[in-house]
């Protein structure tokens, strides 16, 4: 079986590109055939990106507080080129102001991301959801 292929990157004008380079390397370390984008990454060259290497997921990176207007229709961009099941995951500091986290996840899962990450996340964290949803998926493609 060939290895799951994740893109990242950080969306839209946001240059906080450290703590998503750690990520990259942490799941490139883990087995994931990684694409990373770097920083300033417009929500359409995610998809394009996605589409080319047949990704499997997409781990957007929010730091700046934008994230929510940054996010916007990207689950329905996906859909529009044929992604309908790619994974998609969303974390950092994703809102301007102290908002509740459960507050600001649900608007994350309603704008169609699979998981939404709060500041802080830990590695380790991330790369047991992706390895429980896989495993999730693999399972319901295996069930007749």
């Amino acid at each position: 079986m060939r290895p799951y292929t994740l893109v990242t990157g950080v969306i839209g004008v946001d240059t906080h590109i450290v703590g998503n380079r750690i990520l990259s390397m942490a799941l490139e370390a883990a087995g994931y055939q990684v694409v990373t984008l770097g920083a300033l990454t417009p929500a359409a060259d995610f998809i394009k990106a996605a589409v080319e290497t047949a990704a499997d997921a997409i781990l957007v990176s929010s730091l700046y507080g934008q994230g929510e207007l940054d996010c916007r229709g990207f689950r329905d961009m996906c859909v529009e080129a044929g992604l309908d099941d790619v994974l998609l995951y969303v974390g950092g500091n994703l809102v301007v102001g102290k908002q509740p986290w459960p507050e600001v996840e649900q608007r994350f899962l309603a704008m169609g991301f699979d998981r939404a990450f709060p500041p802080g996340t830990r590695v380790d964290d991330a790369l047991a959801a992706l390895a429980a949803d896989f495993a999730a998926r693999s399972e319901r493609a295996a069930t007749p």
